[in-house]
């Protein structure tokens, strides 16, 4: 056996004129079969994918073909059976042509089901065991033998009814399914059968997975007619609306005297009515059994379910529809009013039971009103906020700042938050009627500085004239329960009079600074909103509409449509009678203005920049003009105009914003493009300095 075995898969060959064995399904010269050999396939023969070959392992990963089959297995020795019919799944894995055979599992069959072959190349019954199963070997409706069993294919998936179409395969009709005659029987013999322990199965999954999670919560009432005086008890009523029980949990009072227990009613369901008497065990069941023989036969009996229900108590419980405000229910005897709801609760009805009216019921009086909280008059020692603290607790603690308002006022950067004005006493002395003062407010935290500009040859030593804090308006009671009013930051404005501990000033100017964040913020600086200035003009211009257009005519005889800026403001002035504030004025100026493209001169910016740099020792030039050049990748001599300014803060140059772009602007080309040679040549305070000139004259 073993020497024809041995001859029949190999033989004697020739191999550069020598003489070896190789194997029987070597080819010949050219690839060409030798007279009477047949080649065997080693794998599956799979269609050609789109583009270049990939490896089966690589074009087929993940696909299976799924067939259904089923084989008989035989009975010994049982009567009731002589045969089996099992049924499985045949599963053709594509990418290695390896083979599993899966049964289902059955319930309570009494077989040990699943994995029947595991998943490997299977080969081909005798005589062919030296070939394996391939695709061409599965089709349905036909018979696989599978390691001596007979597996008969049924059907396959519809993947794989297109998978064989693709491989040129012509399907077979599907074939029926049997039925196991055993199992067939042992069905009818189930379903013929009544238990002889029936139970009624009611099925509340459900409305517990529609429902979990959702309670519904009632405000409730109970006038305990045993309490000493006769006070309502509070209570919270849960309604559990996946498996309808009901909770209830009561309020207790601060200092009430009464034990604080966690339930008033632990959760189950509440029955609508207290029976007279509790039922004994067993009397209340879901199901009832009878009883058929007794002790008629011997001393066992036989049971069935009383499908009638016969005898049973039947027990009605509380539900959502039951519940409403306004409605009393018994909870094991006591009365309890349903006063109020919760907004989840009141659209659960509105949406299932379409009611509307959800009006309170009220059950206490309403409490009193708290008293007025008065507080006794200041006394004059430290600060008002503080005097006022100490009337709060019996603890001092310090008062609070707004530290908000703190952080989102506060110097950030070139946001100073400092409203500056220029401020005259109002005053006859021929003294301190020339006086000009800084006005400071600080938006921080509203305190208000106040410093004079020193002046030559007046005889005033000029600095700080009211040290910053926040300060009163006049007029007001020293010693009084109220807090007294503080100066805002809408108080101040050109043209406003304030006074400060007893001075009177009058507000004649205040920065750019000053003028860009009033009109920026307009909402809260009313003389600063352009939205609304012009419609105040209108009201009290219109009537008089023919003598504004001749003094606009006469102060315009060029017809440039262009006014200048004192007219401007007399003729405003004229028209209001006082009703308009120099701020406003301004701010309308302001707004209507036109600039000259040339309002000031290089060589004067050049000098104010260089006075700068040269009272902050900027020197530093070498290497700005070295950062530049390294920025010009094409050598060009010029940048733009973003990139130099960068450089310029890089640098931390101590010029002021405006007048850096006013400089860079003077020195771009044809091509908005910076030449920074020159720049940076014209702040050379050190080789280029600019001898020192009186302003130049600008046009208003």
């Amino acid at each position: 056996m073993g020497k024809e075995k041995f001859h029949k898969s190999q033989h004697w060959g020739f191999c550069n004129n020598v003489a070896m064995l190789v194997a029987e399904d070597k080819p010949g010269i050219g690839g060409e079969p030798l007279p009477g050999q047949k080649l065997k396939p080693e794998y599956s023969v799979f269609p050609k994918g789109m583009g270049s070959d990939a490896p089966a392992w690589v074009a087929f990963d993940k696909q299976v073909l799924s067939f259904d089959a089923y084989f008989e297995e035989e009975v010994p020795d049982k009567n009731q059976e002589l045969y089996r019919i099992r049924h499985c799944k045949i599963y053709f894995y594509l990418e290695d042509d390896t083979i599993q055979v899966i049964e289902p599992q059955v319930k309570n069959s009494g077989i040990t089901q699943g994995t029947i072959v595991r998943r490997h190349r299977i080969p081909l019954p005798p005589p062919h065991e030296d070939q394996f199963y391939t695709i061409d070997h599965f089709n349905i409706n036909i018979e696989v033998i599978l390691y001596a069993r007979r597996y008969k294919i049924i059907d396959c998936d519809q993947f794989t009814k297109n998978f064989l179409r693709k491989m040129g395969v012509r399907l077979n009709p599907p074939a029926d399914r049997p039925d196991d005659p055993y199992t067939k029987e042992r069905q009818k013999i189930l379903e013929s059968m009544k238990p002889l322990r029936p139970y009624e199965r009611i099925d509340t999954l459900k409305q517990f997975l529609e429902h979990d999670g959702q309670v519904l919560r009632f405000f409730c009432v109970w006038d305990d007619p045993e309490s000493m005086f006769h006070d309502p008890r509070e209570l919270v009523l849960h309604y559990y609306l996946s498996d309808d029980t009901i909770a209830i949990k009561e309020i207790i009072p601060v200092n009430s005297g009464r034990d604080a227990v966690p339930l008033f009613l632990r959760r189950d369901k509440l029955p609508k009515y207290a029976p007279t008497g509790l039922y004994q065990p067993g009397t209340i069941t879901s199901r009832t059994v009878l009883n058929v023989f007794g002790k008629l036969v011997g001393n066992r009996g036989r049971y069935i379910l009383d499908n009638r229900k016969t005898g049973a108590v039947h027990q009605e419980f509380y539900r959502d529809s039951d519940l409403k405000i306004g409605a009393v229910i018994n909870v094991w005897g006591r009365k309890t009013i349903l006063c109020d709801c919760d907004e989840f609760t009141k659209e659960y009805y509105r949406t299932k039971y379409g009611i509307e009216d959800f009006t309170p019921v009220a059950y206490k009086a309403p409490p009193p009103p708290k008293p007025e909280k008065t507080f006794p008059p200041y006394t004059g020692f430290g600060s008002e906020e503080d005097s006022l603290c100490s009337c709060m607790g019996l603890l001092l603690k310090p008062p609070q700042k707004d530290f908000k308002k703190f952080m989102e006022k506060d110097r950030s950067g070139m946001e100073s938050n400092i409203l500056r004005f220029l401020a005259k006493l109002v005053t006859d002395s021929p003294i301190d009627k020339d006086r000009k003062f800084i006005i400071s407010y600080f938006l921080s935290d509203d305190t208000i500085s106040i410093f004079e500009q020193v002046q030559q040859n007046t005889g005033l030593l000029g600095g700080k004239f009211l040290e910053r804090g926040r300060i009163k308006k006049p007029g007001q009671e020293l010693f009084k329960s109220e807090p007294s009013e503080y100066f805002k930051a809408q108080d101040l404005f050109v043209g406003a009079r304030v006074c400060f501990h007893g001075h009177n000033f009058v507000l004649v100017d205040a920065d750019e600074y000053t003028f860009n964040y009033m009109e920026k913020h307009a909402n809260e600086f009313s003389m600063a909103d352009i939205g609304i200035i012009p419609k105040k003009l209108k009201d009290t211009a219109e009537p008089r509409s023919r003598e504004i257009r001749q003094v606009l005519a006469a102060a315009d005889p060029e017809h440039s449509k262009v006014i200048e800026c004192e007219p401007f403001r007399n003729l405003i002035a004229s028209i209001t009678d006082g009703a308009f504030s120099e701020h406003e004025i301004i701010t309308l100026g302001r707004c209507y203005s036109e600039r000259e493209e040339y309002e000031m001169d290089l060589h004067f910016l050049l000098a104010v920049a260089q006075e700068q740099l040269k009272k902050n020792s900027f020197e530093n030039f070498e290497q700005l003009s070295a950062v530049f050049l390294y920025n010009d990748r094409e050598k060009r001599g010029a940048l733009p105009y973003e990139m130099c300014r960068t450089i310029c803060k890089s640098f931390k140059l101590p010029l002021a914003d405006d007048d850096l772009q006013a400089l860079l602007t003077m020195f771009e080309d044809d091509h908005k493009q910076v030449e920074y040679k020159k720049f940076v040549d014209g702040l050379n305070w050190r080789e280029n300095q600019i001898p020192a000139f009186q302003t130049i004259k600008v046009k208003p």
